[in-house]
């Protein structure tokens, strides 16, 4: 087994629907132009608030990917 190096970015993802949907459209992004992403970490949740009722997830998360030999 090869040790790897991994680098970590944080992006925060939004969506309409739920959390689940922003993690998702946080490493659907990242995905067009990195390789080798492994893993996610969520960091925060959080939501926008507009006339009394949710309006958008928040969602930061911290995404590895392992550094190109």
């Amino acid at each position: 087994m090869t040790d790897h190096v991994y680098k970590t970015i944080e992006l925060t993802g939004s969506s309409t629907t739920g959390t689940d949907d922003a993690v998702r459209a946080a490493v659907d992004r990242a995905a067009k132009t990195i390789r080798h992403m492994d893993w996610f970490q969520v960091i925060e949740t959080r939501g926008h608030i507009e006339d009394g009722a949710i309006a958008h997830w928040q969602v930061t998360v911290k995404i590895g990917f392992r550094m190109e030999d």
